[in-house]
């Protein structure tokens, strides 16, 4: 099924948008995979084949993307997408306890929905953000100390249709869709609402400042690498596997190391 004309419209004008972005047209697969993904709530087929069109590269390579990067969801999630860390540290503060509680009382399982459409959980191996372990997070936005008590309220308050507010970010939390479309690259004016940086993420300032520490100087004669790198260096995709890619190597590239 393809997109409704309306649809298809709206993607197109934002595509442009996107692509206009960029030196080279494919650099604007990831956004667009986003922009494709705020339309429909996950990327389908149709979706590949709107990026792939876009940008004048086959829907297998623009599948090899989409199915790189756990961001990309290729089935329905719900509308408020719940992920709960459960990498080293947040594991062994708690996270691990808190995947297996919520799971069972949400009665779903990795990147599934419940029933209503509400809700889906992710296993995330890392939020970045181990200062406040355990994290989870409900369309990226951070969820900090958390336990399985205060994850299963929070879930079932999101499937209540309850305000539920991140403990640091936007006053609003955005839906799957609305966030989707802000990582393609449309801004929804909320960047500077709420918490920015809690004192647990502050505290290694607060110490330089109480010691005097400082950074080294930017401004001193060192060795610099060639950049920005300008556009005529970027080589024009595709290239044939184990041959070499032409034009210019690129400063600090393995390449650029070879030769």
């Amino acid at each position: 099924m393809s997109f409704e004309p309306e649809v298809r419209e709206r993607l197109e004008r934002d595509a442009k948008e996107i692509i206009g972005r960029y030196p080279r047209p494919r650099s604007a697969l990831l956004p667009l995979l986003h922009l494709v993904q705020s339309a429909e709530g996950h990327v389908s087929q149709d979706g590949i084949e709107f990026c792939a069109e876009q940008l004048g590269i086959t829907p297998a390579q623009v599948t090899g993307v989409a199915t790189f990067y756990t961001q990309y969801k290729h089935a329905p999630v719900g509308e408020y997408h719940v992920g709960v860390c459960i990498n080293t540290l947040c594991a062994i503060m708690g996270g691990d306890q808190i995947w297996n509680e919520l799971s069972e009382h949400a009665g779903v399982g990795h990147d599934e929905a419940t029933a209503d459409g509400k809700v889906s959980l992710e296993r995330i191996e890392c939020n970045a953000a181990c200062d406040f372990a355990p994290v989870m997070m409900v369309n990226w936005e951070f969820f900090d100390n958390m336990t399985p008590e205060k994850a299963k309220q929070l879930v079932d308050d999101l499937r209540a249709g309850r305000k539920v507010l991140p403990t640091r970010g936007p006053e609003n939390l955005a839906t799957w869709k609305e966030a989707s479309r802000v990582l393609a690259g449309f801004p929804d004016g909320r960047a500077n609402e709420g918490v920015q940086a809690g004192p647990e993420s502050l505290r290694g300032l607060k110490l330089a400042q109480e010691r005097g520490w400082t950074a080294p100087r930017t401004d001193v004669d060192r060795e610099r690498p060639d950049e920005p790198v300008k556009p005529e260096h970027i080589a024009e995709p595709p290239h044939e596997p184990g041959k070499p890619i032409p034009g210019e190597a690129k400063p600090g590239s393995q390449e650029g190391r070879n030769k």
